[in-house]
C-alpha cells in the first residue's frame, strides 16, 4: 500500500525559512515524479513544486526563487525547503504522486506564517 506522510510544518515569522519532508512507502520511488500541493483556507489546491524521477524540477510562479524541490531517493523521501516565506504562503501542504493512473496524498502538514 502506498503510504506519504508529510512532516516538518509549523509557524515562522514572514521571511523565515521551513523544511518540509515527505516520506514515501510502498512504491518504487525513484520512479516517480512527486509533487507538493498546498491548499489554503477558501482557495483550491495548487501545485507549489514537481521534480521528476530524472531530477528535473518546476515550481509555480508565486515561489520561484524562494522554494526549492529535492529528493533523496536512498531515503523514499521528498523534501521542500522554503525560504523568504510570506504570510501568503500560509496553507495545508501536502505530497503526492501518481503510481500508474492512480493519485496519492499524503495527510498534509500545516504551514503558518505570521507577518
Amino acid at each position: 500500500q502506498v503510504q506519504l506522510v508529510e512532516s516538518g510544518g509549523g509557524l515562522v515569522q514572514a521571511g523565515g525559512s521551513l523544511r518540509l519532508s515527505c516520506a514515501v512507502s510502498g512504491t518504487l520511488f525513484s520512479t516517480n515524479t512527486m509533487n507538493w500541493y498546498r491548499q489554503a483556507p477558501g482557495k483550491q489546491r495548487e501545485l507549489v513544486a514537481r521534480i521528476t524521477a530524472g531530477g528535473s524540477t518546476n515550481y509555480g510562479d508565486s515561489v520561484k526563487g524562494r522554494f526549492t524541490i529535492s529528493r533523496d531517493n536512498a531515503k523514499s523521501t521528498v523534501y521542500l525547503q522554503m525560504d523568504s516565506l510570506k504570510p501568503e504562503d500560509t496553507a495545508v501542504y501536502y505530497c503526492h504522486c501518481f503510481v500508474g493512473t492512480r493519485g496519492y496524498w499524503g495527510q498534509g502538514t500545516q504551514v503558518t506564517v505570521s507577518s
